[in-house]
């Protein structure tokens, strides 16, 4: 099931949740109003409970000689078997020190960011595999405004486990009203997201969700400032070019076959995406505001827009994972850097001759 969106048996439904637009191959509870947290909870399946609890082994010396069948004898000291109480499904194995933290208090996590209320708006929550991975994404009431009628809505996205593997993630990730592409950045030393262990006390949690919303209300502050700003620079074709071989180069030896002018040895799969990125700036008609056509904001645009419009991925699960976490952040973030260095130095930033 390449969706791996959670099946509940029990209840025969898929553990999502869309607020007006299906996605994830169409499962799921679609709604029509922003639902509060709890809401979102129970529509998207993730009222169940995780319990720590003791592993067991064979001693298979109690049971030689008979037939008696054998049972679990020995405790497995410092580990433990984090299982879903509703199903009785096994979802990892963790140490002494895991803490679990419980669907809600994932949810009360943001609920605690803007104080609850109709603040925060909850988009998408879901539970992938076996419900060992959730996440939640959510809106903020405030938009970044570029020009007069450009507007970007300020997303914070959640993801945490209950198998072991990985921290609790949460990330702010602006999003283009106009095309819903997604403007990740990172600026000044700041991250565009925070991770907290799970090994984290319920206070420690609380006070890293202030600093997402001190984190958050900088970073857009900042960003409607350059995004407005690179809205005013024009650029030319060529340097657009320019900027997308760099952004998606895959490697240093790439970027030495650009700098040295050997562009016949690129690959045609590098060649193909750069194209395919050109095409999406030149002529998606989301590149032809007033804010994007002809400026820096389209060429940055055009990278990210790729990604998140044009890229093709195996599932939405790919995609979401390239966006906020992979590939499509890293290009992303380097076509950022390039942006910048262009607004202050122009085409000598590209290395164009």
């Amino acid at each position: 099931m390449a969706h791996n969106i959670n099946y509940n048996s029990s209840t025969g439904k898929h553990s999502f949740m869309s607020k007006s637009e299906k996605a994830w191959h169409g499962l799921g509870q679609i709604v029509t109003d922003y639902p509060t947290s709890a809401q979102a909870i129970e529509y998207a399946g993730l009222d169940y409970i995780v319990e720590k609890r003791p592993l067991f082994t064979y001693d298979t010396s109690n049971h030689i000689g008979n037939n008696e069948e054998a049972t679990p004898d020995i405790e497995v000291t410092d580990y433990f078997a984090t299982v879903r109480a509703d199903t009785e499904q096994v979802l990892g194995v963790v140490g002494k020190d895991y803490e679990v933290v419980q669907n809600r208090e994932a949810f009360a996590f943001f609920d605690s960011i803007v104080g609850g209320g109709d603040g925060i708006l909850y988009e998408t929550a879901g539970a992938l595999g076996k419900g060992e991975r959730i996440f939640i994404t959510a809106k903020l009431p405030d938009y970044i405004r570029v020009g007069k009628n450009d507007l970007i809505e300020q997303y914070l996205f959640l993801n945490t486990s209950h198998d072991g593997y990985g921290s609790i993630t949460a990330a702010f990730t602006p999003v283009r009203v106009v095309c819903s592409n997604t403007l990740n950045a990172a600026m000044r030393n700041h991250t565009n997201c925070i991770k907290i262990r799970h090994t984290a006390n319920v206070n420690e949690r609380l006070k890293q969700a202030h600093t997402l919303l001190g984190l958050t209300n900088q970073l857009a502050n900042e960003l409607e400032e350059v995004f407005n700003h690179w809205s005013k620079v024009k650029i030319t074709d060529t340097a657009v070019k320019k900027l997308i071989q760099v952004s998606m180069a895959p490697s240093k030896e790439v970027l030495q076959n650009l700098q040295s002018g050997k562009e016949t040895e690129l690959s045609t799969t590098y060649n193909n995406m750069v194209s395919s990125v050109m095409e999406y700036a030149l002529t998606s008609p989301t590149q032809q505001e007033a804010t994007t056509k002809g400026t820096l904001f389209g060429a940055y645009n055009a990278v990210t827009g790729y990604f998140q419009n044009v890229r093709t991925y195996k599932d939405s699960e790919a995609k979401l994972k390239s966006i906020l976490f992979g590939t499509g952040l890293q290009r992303s973030q380097t076509a950022f850097d390039l942006c910048t260095n262009f607004a202050k130095n122009g085409s000598d930033a590209l290395n164009l001759n």
